[in-house]
C-alpha cells in the first residue's frame, strides 16, 4: 500500500489541519501518517487557542515515520513558527524525502492569522525550495509576490514567478472573487502554465478545502501519477466532498470527505 505523510496542525474540530489531512488520503486509497506542528482549540465560527509542538518533539515525529515507513509522498500545511519551519526542512533534506506538497498556510478560513512574523521569511527560504509543487490560494499568493493579484492574468504570472523563485511547480488556486474555481499550474519541468477549470458549488461550508486539495494531491502524486492527472483527480474529489452538501456547525461547517461511504450507506 502507498503511503503519505501530513506535516500539519490539529484542528479540534475535525474539519481541516491533520483530521481533514487523514480522512482525505484514506478515501483517496493511501496508508495516511502523521507528524503535528500544533493543537489548535477551532470550531466552525474560528480558532480560540493554539499550542505549539516543541521542535523538539516535531523532529522525533519525523524521525519516528520516516525511520519505519518511509512515505511516498508529503503534505505541510500549518507550520507557524521559524524554528519547527527549519526542523522540517531539515528532516526533509536528510532523508531525501519525495513527492513534497506545500500549503503555505497562512490565514484560516475564519479569518485566523495562523503563521507568526518571523515564520514567513523561513518558508521562504528554507520549505519553498524542498516542494514539488506548492499550492497557495490567492492571498496566500499576493503575500508570497508581494503584489496584487485581480485576474486571471495576474494568477498565471504569479504561478510563474514563485515557480522560478523556488524552483517548484505552483498552482496557485482560484476563488476569492476571481475565475471561479479555476486553477492555474506553472510546471517547472515543461514551463508551462495549465489550466483547471471548476465550476464554483454554491456551499458556505468550505472549511478545511485547502487542506483537502493538498492532501488529495499528494496522495495521488503517492500512487504514482503525473502531477497534472494528481491535481485533476484531487479538485474532482474536493467538488464532489462540497457537492455533498455537509452542514455541520454554526460557522463555515466542514467538507463530506466520506461521501462516498455516505452515498453508498444511504443505497
Amino acid at each position: 500500500m502507498r503511503t503519505a505523510l501530513s506535516i500539519a496542525g490539529s484542528d479540534s474540530s475535525g474539519g481541516a489541519g491533520i483530521q481533514a489531512d487523514i480522512k482525505t488520503m484514506t478515501m483517496n486509497g493511501v496508508y495516511a501518517m502523521t507528524a503535528i506542528t500544533a493543537l489548535t482549540a477551532q470550531n466552525t465560527c474560528g480558532v480560540r487557542g493554539i499550542v505549539e509542538t516543541s521542535p523538539d518533539f516535531l523532529g522525533q515525529q519525523l524521525d519516528a515515520v520516516f525511520e519505519d515507513i518511509f512515505p511516498d509522498a508529503v503534505k505541510i500545511g500549518m507550520v507557524s513558527s521559524k524554528a519547527l519551519i527549519e526542523v522540517i526542512a531539515e528532516k526533509l533534506k536528510f532523508y531525501g524525502a519525495k513527492h513534497v506538497v506545500v500549503d503555505p498556510v497562512m490565514v484560516a478560513t475564519s479569518g485566523a492569522r495562523l503563521i507568526e512574523d518571523g515564520a514567513l521569511d523561513a518558508l521562504k527560504r528554507k520549505l519553498l525550495p524542498l516542494a514539488t509543487v506548492i499550492t497557495p490560494n490567492i492571498p496566500e499568493a499576493e503575500i508570497l509576490t508581494d503584489s496584487s493579484i485581480k485576474d486571471a492574468v495576474g494568477m498565471e504570472q504569479a504561478a510563474r514567478s514563485l515557480s522560478a523563485k523556488y524552483g517548484c511547480s505552483t498552482l496557485v488556486k482560484g476563488g476569492h472573487s476571481i475565475n471561479d474555481a479555476n486553477d492555474v499550474l506553472f510546471t517547472i519541468g515543461a514551463r508551462k502554465e495549465i489550466w483547471f477549470q471548476g465550476k464554483r458549488i454554491s456551499n458556505p461550508n468550505t472549511h478545511g478545502t485547502g487542506c483537502t486539495l493538498s492532501s488529495a494531491i499528494a496522495a495521488n502524486l503517492a500512487k504514482g501519477m503525473e502531477l497534472e492527472e494528481a491535481i485533476e483527480n484531487a479538485k474532482a474529489y474536493l467538488s464532489a466532498a462540497l457537492a455533498a452538501m455537509l452542514d455541520l456547525g454554526r460557522g463555515s461547517g466542514p467538507l463530506a470527505h466520506n461521501y462516498k461511504i455516505l452515498s453508498e450507506s444511504s443505497r
